[in-house]
């Protein structure tokens, strides 16, 4: 969709002088200047870019199959990364946020588009990348949202089961699980949840659920608890929809620790089993982490977006070094 310099690029601009103008001496200078940034481009009629879309919203998919390869989103293709270090498109011209690996090294994601103002319609499809190379649709191109249909969800845990949320009341979301017997379960009944966001479930089928800007947990047997404290900060990553995405994309390792990408922080924080958080990685300006993969040597893989969409991969080795894709 071209961008227009039209009375919603004025609004946007004036948003971000008036968050420019509440800006006082604590604030984050980055934050500061990101403003001012989003101003400029805002003018230049690139509000699409600087107020909405891929800029507000990276992707969190980053996996590693069975062989060492490393599968990334940049939003408009799908990217592998060899144990070699060689890169390669593995999907071209898919939009998907989330990917999911299988036992099989089958590789699952979607593509989403808006079909523009006209119908201001949305439509989908989801995809699998086979490990022999075999690319085909497993759910055909259909109107609306995956989550519209509840029959597909990329959060699986080690027994297949898959987590997600059902929005048909937005007043009442809730979280469901769907057994691979077909039977759903719907997940911390009574619960009220403020902005649901990414989720992933660890081995033992324990599920983390980004709710604004906290991390809840809903263990198996149904006992709920938030974890960590002081996740979520806020140092400028994203001059538009910050709030939303302080939190991003989150993994697990076999020890039972969580990691999560604290976006608005441009830190990657592990939060132990007894609550603990650490930072383990930090993003330099302007990067900014939106998703985090755990190798089974304990290297970090953090996928990592700038303010104009810029996206790489960087790998952080347990001595400390770091090398970029």
């Amino acid at each position: 969709m071209a961008a227009s310099r039209d009375s919603k690029t004025c609004h946007i601009a004036q948003s971000h002088w008036q968050a420019l103008k509440r800006c006082t001496a604590p604030c984050d200078q980055q934050q500061v200047v990101a403003r001012g940034l989003s101003i400029a481009l805002c003018w230049l009629g690139l509000c699409l870019l600087a107020g909405t879309g891929a800029w507000a919203h990276p992707g969190v998919g980053i996996v590693m199959d069975s062989r060492g390869n490393v599968y990334y989103t940049d939003l408009a293709q799908v990217w592998k990364i060899a144990p070699s270090g060689a890169k390669s498109v593995a999907v071209p011209g898919v939009h998907t946020h989330e990917l999911y690996l299988d036992a099989k090294d089958n590789l699952y994601g979607e593509h989403l588009w808006y079909e523009g103002d006209a119908t201001k319609k949305w439509g989908h499809r989801v995809w699998r990348l086979s490990a022999d190379g075999t690319l085909v649709d497993v759910i055909p191109a259909r109107s609306g949202f995956l989550w519209d249909y509840g029959d597909f969800s990329f959060v699986r845990d080690a027994g297949g089961n898959r987590y997600w949320v059902d929005q048909s009341q937005p007043a009442a979301i809730k979280i469901k699980k769907t057994s691979l017997d077909g039977k759903v379960t719907e997940l911390c009944k009574g619960c009220v949840f403020t902005h649901v966001g990414w989720m992933t479930a660890h081995r033992d089928g324990t599920l983390y659920v980004i709710d604004g800007s906290e991390v809840r947990s809903i263990a198996p047997d149904g006992k709920t608890g938030r974890v960590g404290s002081n996740l979520a900060e806020v140092r400028g990553s994203q001059p538009e929809g910050a709030s939303w995405h302080l939190l991003m994309g989150m993994t697990t390792d076999r020890e039972g620790n969580l990691y999560v990408a604290a976006y608005g922080a441009r830190k990657i924080k592990r939060v132990a089993p007894d609550g603990a958080v650490t930072v383990v990685a930090r993003s330099t300006w302007p990067w900014a982490p939106s998703g985090v993969l755990i190798a089974s040597d304990g290297d970090l893989w953090i996928l990592e977006s700038t303010l104009t969409n810029n996206v790489r991969v960087r790998r952080v080795k347990r001595d400390g070094t770091s090398r970029d894709y």
